[in-house]
């Protein structure tokens, strides 16, 4: 089996032995009420599309990680941070709804791998065009919290 890793951003080195300062409690502060307002608005977005935030990251797991390969439903739950069980009860439903295809994996039919339907694809791609509006929207009020910790790190 090969290992599949999200691309890792590139991180501030933050001195975590030094005291914490106001302004270090207020840029998490904001970042987190930054991140609160995007996945509200990321919710929202899902609903409005007939679809549950888990559905919606569900799709975007499987399209974003999958790299022109089907995902296994272990995969899926370790992206979505769900146990096994409950990622096969998300991909049921999913295949219900006609979002995603699910065959057994050709070289091990223990494991179950899954793909995007073209609607998934359609209500995926709705949904990334809403969140990359949202984003370019938002004026770097997202990132802008961490610009701090960078700062700190300098």
């Amino acid at each position: 089996m090969t290992a599949r890793r999200a691309k890792a951003l590139p991180r501030p080195a933050i001195d975590v032995a030094r005291p914490f300062r106001d302004a270090d409690y207020a840029a998490l502060a904001q970042f987190r009420y930054e991140l609160r307002k995007f996945l509200a608005f990321s919710e929202s977005a899902a609903r409005k599309e007939g679809l549950t935030p888990h559905q919606h990251q569900a799709l975007l797991a499987i399209k974003g990680f999958s790299q022109n390969h089907p995902l296994s439903v272990g995969e899926l739950a370790k992206y979505l941070l769900i146990q096994n069980h409950s990622a096969v009860e998300l991909v049921d439903r999913m295949e219900r709804l006609g979002l995603l295809q699910r065959a057994a994996d050709p070289h091990d039919g223990r494991r179950m791998l899954v793909r995007l339907s073209s609607e998934g694809e359609r209500r995926l791609k709705r949904l990334s065009k809403a969140h990359l509006e949202e984003l370019s929207a938002a004026d770097n009020s997202l990132f802008d919290p961490l610009a701090h910790f960078r700062s700190v790190r300098e």
